[in-house]
């Protein structure tokens, strides 16, 4: 089904970007596939879904950059109209102990994980506050919600990334917008790897989520069905906090 507007995936080039780009495009949106240096990964997830008949652009751009949003933006919209689904997937880790943190690691992970979404986020609601509908989907973590030691910098964006969702799902709840957030657990993807194989052990389901199990989350969370969710967490981690 075509929509009006389009959607944007930040960090989209692979793994749960990548799976979240394809689950839109399946669902009729016209998508962004933003990426900061995979030109060939974001490429090849364009050709995927022109391949199977839907319409995507690839857009190149650091979301820890304070410029990049409209860079990021304007191109896409210049294209496909309005971004009216924005999904604020792009993340990096920097892991440590806290006493070996350097401040650069500290920056670089808050900056892109957290700040990156703010201001894709403040871009993104100038166009859907007009349209009176937008659908935002931030993909937090578990880690923001239940210790892992090693990662402080990364638990610190990921928890303020979902208070941030709550508040602006609060400031915005009447103008037809929902803005949400997801928190995978142990998905298999290039990000997770070398991060403790031992969480396998308990994790209830006893297995590693796939990105197109998150994806699928997305997609609901981006459809008409969740126009009366808002501001939640929807936890994707095979029982792992339960």
């Amino acid at each position: 089904m075509a929509r009006d507007g389009c959607a944007l995936v930040t960090g989209a080039s692979r793994g749960i970007g990548a799976a979240i780009a394809h689950t839109l495009a399946a669902e009729g949106w016209q998508v962004g596939v933003n990426f900061r240096s995979d030109s060939a990964g974001a490429d090849r997830v364009v050709a995927e879904i022109e391949s199977s008949g839907g319409s995507a652009l690839a857009v190149r751009g650091d979301v820890a950059d304070p410029a990049a949003a409209d860079l990021i933006f304007t191109p896409v919209e210049e294209r496909f109209g309005p971004v009216m689904v924005l999904i604020n997937n792009a993340g990096t880790r920097a892991d440590a102990l806290s006493p070996q943190i350097s401040d650069d690691a500290w920056q670089r992970v808050i900056e892109t994980n957290l700040s990156g979404a703010f201001r894709l986020t403040r871009r993104a609601l100038r166009p859907m506050l007009r349209a009176r509908f937008g659908r935002i989907v931030n993909i937090a973590s578990i880690v923001g919600l239940h210790a892992n030691p090693g990662q402080a910098n990364y638990a610190a964006s990921k928890a303020g990334l979902i208070g941030f969702t709550k508040t602006v799902a609060a400031e915005v709840a009447r103008r037809g917008i929902t803005v949400n957030a997801v928190a995978p657990g142990f998905i298999d993807t290039d990000l997770t790897e070398g991060v403790g194989k031992e969480l396998l052990e308990a994790v209830p389901a006893r297995r590693a989520g796939t990105p197109e199990e998150v994806a699928a989350c997305v997609r609901f969370l981006s459809s008409d069905d969740a126009s009366y969710v808002t501001g939640s967490t929807l936890t994707v981690d095979g029982g792992l906090t339960a």
